[in-house]
């Protein structure tokens, strides 16, 4: 079985003719199943779809991984393209969400930019569940991340506004997409605000597998202490992971790090990386 992510937005493009933008979405075709993972924050996963004449109507589903509007500010114009999808998320999703930035003097909304009545109207046929969902025999959602290291949080920056408070966001909605190969388990992160660990290990519960053959996506490892870089590291290399793929959110520092420790086994997985695994 081989697996071919295509990533269609991304904060920096690999190419010349490609647009990035602060956001992620990364195509997962296998050989029975197709997912849009993450949507990015406009309209650039459709334009970067058009230069690699990529038909998006054929996505068996979209999943979305969190509620943050960098992952579903795309899904309007991606429906109105699309029409009637299946899309698969957390019920959190619909949290009011907030950021506290360095310099701003108040929070600013991070949510998802439309109301749920309009993509609704666009065709979007919502499934919203903590637990894990299963697209194919293949392919899964994790479903809501079970935190259990000691060195993993969530930011202390992200709230949701209940009855006009803010309180802190635990990002419930967090998930991750897993696809079991024959090698092993290959792990495509959203942001793993819950952490990239906890994710990994979640997917190893869910399925049974121990190996984990390769791990792409958002690491959330940019806002993250030097002891949780050093941690994450060490515990991919123990867990034995063979390629491992970084982007959006981890930071030129964190990716430098992880790209020193993994060698020829890491690639930058910005906007246009097509990758056949394995």
């Amino acid at each position: 079985m081989t697996v071919t992510l295509t990533t269609l937005s991304e904060n920096t493009a690999g190419r010349p003719d490609f647009m990035a933008e602060w956001g992620q979405s990364i195509l997962v075709q296998t050989d029975g199943c197709t997912v849009l993972f993450d949507v990015g924050g406009s309209n650039v996963v459709l334009a970067n779809a058009d230069r690699l004449g990529i038909d998006l109507t054929k996505i068996d589903a979209i999943v979305l991984s969190h509620g943050h509007h960098d992952h579903t500010g795309g899904l309007c114009d991606v429906l109105k393209r699309l029409g009637r999808k299946r899309v698969i998320a957390h019920p959190d999703i619909w949290d009011i969400k907030y950021a506290k930035r360095p310099l701003e003097d108040k929070e600013a909304f991070i949510g998802i930019p439309f109301a749920r009545e309009e993509l609704e109207h666009l065709g979007a046929s919502f499934e919203l569940t903590p637990e894990p969902v299963s697209l194919s025999d293949r392919v899964m959602t994790t479903g809501e991340v079970e935190m259990t290291t000691d060195f993993e949080i969530i930011e202390r920056n992200l709230f949701l506004k209940e009855r006009g408070k803010f309180v802190q966001d635990p990002l419930a909605d967090d998930l991750a997409l897993i696809v079991r190969m024959d090698e092993g388990l290959l792990v495509v992160l959203g942001c793993a605000h819950r952490g990239t660990i906890n994710t990994i290990r979640h997917a190893q519960k869910l399925t049974g597998e121990k190996r984990v053959y390769a791990v792409v996506g958002g690491t959330h490892l940019a806002p993250a202490s030097e002891e949780r870089i050093e941690r994450t590291i060490q515990e991919l290399k123990d867990i034995g992971v063979q390629k491992i793929g970084i982007s959006h959110c981890n930071g030129f520092y964190a990716s430098a790090r992880v790209a020193r420790a993994f060698g020829d086994k890491f690639f930058l997985n910005n906007a246009g990386t097509q990758i056949t695994i394995p």
